[in-house]
């Protein structure tokens, strides 16, 4: 988009005409809400430990993990066998091998990342059946030996230990298991054989360094979590923090093709209702100061939804991580790429994938709210306005984010059907923002923006067609979108001024004003 470049000289006196139900952003940069919780960009997921090892998938975390500062990431099958972890000789004496896992940890080591571990899936070797799950069929059975097991956890972290440190593996994760309450989805046990495989991997775990964090129940549908708790407090057995999920759609938690036609919530407490109440039962509980992670959220469950490829997802991610406040530790955000393999490897590059990048690495609308959320500064300043955040940085700069969240899903249509459209955004207005005791000096006004058009690449994938394959200068085409500011301004404080100026706004639009310090 072509950068609009003009000097705007704010006087002692700004007047801007009023409007009725005009929405208002006021900020005093005087008046600050403390240290900005920067729980969004804490974790995010990704589809399989072994799809890590690829060279496309680690390009893309190195540039998601510059752009959107995210610290911890955590996967399915770090114990599956294409990592080649656990095998058992003809005798059955446990071997075990941690190559392929040591290459993918390094490489998050050198990329300024931390690993949240997720211990599962079943080892063939160690399994008591052979159910599985998706395309590269991770084992959701029990293990044929819970001593065995526990060697295995034990060893694992014994590895970690001696490659990280111990001061390094402390500042860890360990989660056991993943959504065990889909049963026979992703466990074919019951609850009590759940909290049997979470006992055996906590004493493991604790008992390599009792400073170690191990959790879960990482159940769906924000489940189990007074009962994993009161599990935990009645047997003595470690809990460092409770770890769950949640999805923006109303019906059933598992469809790797979009089958069933997922439809979004119309509550407009999704997702965050989940956390808040999740938090709640915690705080009612034997031990009411765990930490609360939620290691899955998008607005739908389905590698197949393409609402995750709609500008409508970006407005969305902020309106829920907004909702949430301080009641989580973390929201990880599932998943940050399209290389995400449950349903086998996928034939278009815009297929209603969980990622913030499609296959190629474009950037969807979605991977903009967090990479603007991660321009903020350090500082919250005071702010009643419920979709926006206001910030200051060390250096003299101010950046205001802001929003619109509109439901526009039409009854008795679902997101399969709605989402895949060229969806024109309504206009919303305007929105005025005021700020005060802006220290006077000279600034450079930088304005970022995604929604209908603009950071759109989905949309203007509907241009193209929807070709099944993009040509080279396709995917060059689309990468263009970068996020670059949509205008920039130079402007100049005068000393005791407050500074005013209004943005237009559309359905879902987000938009990003970063004041930078001359």
């Amino acid at each position: 988009m072509k950068k609009i470049i003009w000097v705007l000289v704010v006087s002692q006196f700004v007047f801007l005409a009023n409007v009725n139900g005009q929405r208002t952003i006021s900020v005093d940069l005087s008046k600050t809400s403390g240290k900005l919780n920067t729980m969004f960009n804490t974790c995010v997921g990704a589809g399989r430990a072994n799809e890590g090892l690829r060279a496309d998938w680690q390009q893309q975390l190195e540039y998601v993990r510059k752009q959107c500062g995210f610290k911890y990431i955590r996967m399915h099958g770090l114990l599956t066998d294409d990592m080649a972890v656990y095998t058992e000789d003809a005798k059955g004496v446990p071997q075990y091998n941690y190559m392929y896992v040591d290459a993918l940890f390094d490489f998050l080591h050198k990329i300024g990342m931390k690993p949240f571990v997720e211990l599962g899936f079943m080892p063939n070797a160690l399994a008591s059946g052979n159910q599985t799950i998706f395309w590269w069929r991770g084992n959701v059975t029990p293990p044929k030996d819970y001593n065995k097991w526990q060697a295995l956890i034990s060893n694992l972290v014994e590895h970690f230990t001696e490659r990280y440190g111990a001061e390094e593996v402390k500042t860890w994760y360990f989660e056991v298991w993943n959504e065990p309450n889909l049963s026979p989805g992703f466990w074919t046990g019951t609850q009590e054989d759940y909290f049997k495989l979470y006992d055996y991997s906590a004493k493991a775990v604790k008992g390599v360094n009792p400073a170690y964090k191990v959790g879960g129940p990482a159940t769906a549908g924000a489940a189990w979590v007074p009962e994993m708790i009161a599990h935990c407090s009645k047997n003595n057995i470690p809990i460092d923090f409770v770890s769950t999920h949640s999805y923006g759609v109303n019906q059933g938690f598992l469809d790797e093709y979009g089958n069933s036609g997922t439809v979004l919530s119309k509550d407009s407490m999704s997702v965050s209702g989940d956390v808040l109440n999740t938090r709640k039962q915690i705080a009612q509980s034997a031990i009411p100061r765990l930490e609360l992670h939620y290691t899955e959220w998008s607005a739908s469950y389905t590698p197949a939804d393409p609402v995750h490829d709609s500008y409508h997802e970006a407005a969305y991610i902020l309106e829920k991580i907004k909702q949430v406040g301080n009641a989580a530790n973390s929201m990880s955000y599932w998943v940050f790429t399209d290389v995400f393999e449950e349903p086998g490897p996928r034939y278009t590059p815009f297929h209603g994938g969980f990622g913030l990048l499609n296959i190629q690495g474009i950037n969807k609308p979605a991977f903009y709210s967090y990479q603007f959320m991660n321009k903020l500064g350090r500082t919250e300043l005071a702010n009643t306005d419920t979709r926006s955040w206001a910030c200051k940085d060390d250096k003299g700069g101010v950046q205001v984010l802001l929003w619109d969240y509109t439901y526009t899903l039409p009854d008795s249509v679902n997101n399969q059907a709605y989402y895949i459209k060229d969806l024109p955004a309504k206009p919303k207005g305007k929105v005025k923002l005021n700020l005060s005791h802006v220290p006077a000096g000279r600034y450079t006004m930088e304005i970022y923006k995604v929604g209908y058009r603009v950071n759109d690449a989905y949309t203007s994938y509907v241009d193209l067609g929807r070709p099944k394959q993009l040509k080279k200068q396709q995917v060059e085409k689309l990468k263009h979108q970068n996020g670059s500011p949509t205008a920039i301004r130079q402007i100049e404080i005068k000393p005791n001024a407050k500074y005013s100026s209004e943005v237009d706004i559309r359905e879902n639009d987000v938009i990003l004003i970063n004041l930078i310090k001359r």
